[in-house]
């Protein structure tokens, strides 16, 4: 099949930068420097980012890119040119080190880091001729301090904030963050749920395994169906109404069978949670507050389609990281779906419905 749709990824990632962390060891000497145990990373706050060992071990950074020839995120020009090479027209990139800001312990220090993350990929961004767009990121732990944060990421031009998938204490339909959900309805900032081992945030599920890629397994869809429970059952659709969450880097595949598995309990025991969910949870999906994205060869596609509609699935590369498909993600993509989605489906899930969820002219 010839490429004669638009393609927008919804989830790629940036690299950040030298020069990005060496203003983050200049500005936080006493908090963030370099490992000194002959192991790759940094020390956040005395904790190593990333995890690489222990429950939960996430990725050991020599290992985190792809090593398909060619690849250069290291730059707005390498990260065009590569997505010239797999047929992308627009990229949201998503943080790399940048995710762990919810983690952060000192509340200074995680508005620090979000204030410069954002002014750091907000320039970045604006070097890729209009092809680069960027999510933020936010020390949601301090909900007044957060709101801030993502007002002047809205002003540097970013295109989303990103959630974890639970905090330390709280899950994502506690109260206290109904004003951050208010914040994203008035500025039209959709929300990103996006988590990854071995970052220091809440470990759902993956403390059982200490091999990355057995955490791997588990660790995206464990994190997404957590975080879609208690937006759906908790009410928090029905408080915030224009809220738009995307779901990402789990697949798709799981989402008609999670949103069927909500609904059963939505009829059967609803009304156990005081405050929470009014309708069941498929018409949430359809009024535009859930929003996933799926891996670009996903075999399900034509399935979720069928049950959902095509107007909630974003195509996502995971560009640069080692699983994802760069420089093939577009061909998988548009291979995947000659001859078992229509025309009119396609257009929307490889590039229509992104800019849709991230408001992209």
């Amino acid at each position: 099949m010839t490429k004669d749709v638009e393609v927008v990824d919804a989830d790629g990632h940036v690299a950040e930068s030298v020069e990005f962390f060496a203003e983050l060891f200049q500005r936080y000497p006493d908090q963030v420097s370099v490992r000194t145990d002959t192991k790759l990373g940094v020390l956040v706050e005395g904790r190593p980012y990333p995890d690489y060992e222990g429950p939960g071990a996430g990725c050991p950074p020599e290992h985190g890119l792809t090593t398909a020839a060619g690849i250069d995120p290291t730059s707005a020009d390498g990260v065009i040119a590569n997505a010239d090479t797999d047929g992308i027209d627009q990229m949201v990139l998503y943080p790399s080190f940048g995710l762990c800001v919810p983690s952060l312990e000192d509340p200074a220090l995680g508005e620090g880091v979000a204030r410069q993350y954002n002014r750091w990929v907000s320039e970045f961004c604006a070097k890729g001729h209009g092809r680069l767009h960027a999510a933020a990121v936010a020390p949601v732990e301090q909900v007044d301090t957060a709101i801030s944060v993502m007002t002047e990421a809205k002003e540097l031009g970013l295109v989303c904030t990103v959630l974890p998938p639970a905090l330390r204490r709280r899950n994502l339909d506690h109260p206290d963050l109904d004003p951050i959900y208010s914040a994203a309805e008035d500025l039209d900032m959709p929300l990103g749920i996006h988590g990854a081992p071995g970052i220091h945030l809440p470990k759902i599920g993956v403390d059982r395994f200490t091999n990355y890629i057995q955490v791997h397994c588990i660790s995206f869809p464990f994190d997404q169906m957590t975080a879609m429970t208690a937006l759906v059952s908790g009410g928090v659709f029905d408080r915030h109404p224009r809220l738009r969450v995307a779901f990402l880097e789990a697949g798709a595949g799981w989402l008609p069978w999670f949103v069927e598995r909500l609904g059963e309990h939505y009829e059967s025991r609803g009304d156990w949670i005081e405050g929470g969910w009014r309708r069941p949870p498929a018409e949430y999906v359809a009024a535009g507050n859930v929003w996933i994205t799926c891996e670009p060869d996903e075999g399900t596609l034509p399935a979720i389609v069928e049950a959902l509609g095509d107007g909630c699935v974003m195509f996502a590369s995971d560009y640069p990281h080692w699983d994802g498909a760069w420089p093939n993600a577009t061909t998988e993509l548009l291979e995947h779906a000659e001859g078992r989605l229509s025309p009119q489906s396609l257009t929307r899930i490889a590039g229509a419905n992104a800019r849709t969820f991230y408001g992209l002219s």
